[in-house]
């Protein structure tokens, strides 16, 4: 595995490669990895010639308030972890080189990126669009791989793939879970032992959630409530965003029909923990996702298997 911090001689190298027909594949990531990364890894090993994996802790995606200086770092661990995968390169840039300057353009799609977790985290998702954005235009990649726990992300680069006609095909991939339900995340590390023992009311709420629209419950506004007040439960749990929205659009909905997400975005401590799944009336797509062009894909995670960021 050759590792890059340049633009310049990544791409030099990767131009090489697509001249000879190679495909690529991209996996953006922000590091500290875990096996939802390794997922999203395997999965581009198997429908690319070459892989790259992008770790960038991008500044433009943390608001002045957020985890930005103590975001979990290990690139020596990360590395190791992406050569044993056999990864062929591992694009890690500085911050100097991603933006030499300070950046005045920027990627926003406002009408997905402001609701949800973007109404809790004001100017995120331009953020993500923008660095992601770049990335591929350094890369150049075929297709590129994202974890579905971040469900509101992935419908944005979509849409942002979409509008502005760029060449790559994004691929999502399901969430991986732990052994009690709760989907791996790089900031799991931040719980104390027992935050970690009360996330768990996190998922839990989503098997609810299941239950309850399995159940006949058809009106958004009562699901929201019903949840809020299940999470309630755990006293340690401080639901910051509890909704339901069309599973393709993520607009409001007035009654549950076609499928749904509901999403979460709960804090435990200074820690917030985001987690989504797909419903729909009478039957449940499980961890299933409908993401963009109301296509359903993906397959139900069993504890411990699936993907993430």
């Amino acid at each position: 595995m050759r590792v890059f911090s340049s633009i310049d001689e990544l791409r030099h190298t990767l131009d090489a490669l697509k001249r000879q027909g190679r495909t690529v594949g991209l996996v953006p990531t922000m590091g500290y990895l875990h096996a939802g990364h390794m997922e999203l890894v395997s999965r581009a090993r198997a429908e690319n010639d070459i892989v790259v994996v992008s770790i960038f802790v991008n500044p433009l995606q943390f608001g002045p308030a957020e985890d930005l200086s103590r975001y979990p770092r290990d690139l020596e661990r990360d590395a190791a972890m992406l050569r044993q995968a056999g990864v062929n390169f591992l694009f890690s840039p500085g911050v100097e080189d991603m933006y030499p300057r300070p950046m005045l353009a920027v990627v926003d799609v406002p009408d997905l990126g402001r609701a949800l977790e973007g109404a809790v985290r004001p100017g995120h998702f331009a953020g993500v669009a923008t660095v992601v954005c770049k990335l591929f235009n350094i890369v150049q990649p075929q297709t590129a791989y994202f974890g579905e726990k971040d469900y509101q992300q992935v419908v944005i680069i979509k849409r942002m793939v979409d509008d502005l006609a760029l060449p790559v095909r994004v691929i999502s991939v399901p969430t991986v879970r732990d052994s009690d339900g709760l989907a791996l995340s790089s900031r799991n590390v931040y719980l104390s032992d027992a935050e970690r023992r009360a996330a768990v009311i996190v998922p839990q709420t989503l098997d609810e959630a299941e239950r309850l629209v399995a159940g006949g419950l058809t009106d958004p506004v009562e699901l929201e409530a019903k949840l809020t007040a299940f999470l309630s439960r755990e006293p340690l749990a401080k639901p910051e965003v509890v909704a339901v929205r069309d599973a393709s659009t993520l607009q409001p909905v007035t009654s549950i029909a076609e499928p749904v997400v509901v999403a979460l975005f709960v804090r435990l401590g200074s820690t917030r923990l985001l987690d989504n799944r797909v419903v729909s009336d009478n039957r449940v797509v499980g961890d299933n996702r409908v993401i963009g062009n109301n296509r359903v894909i993906g397959g139900r995670s069993l504890p411990g298997k699936g993907v993430t960021r």
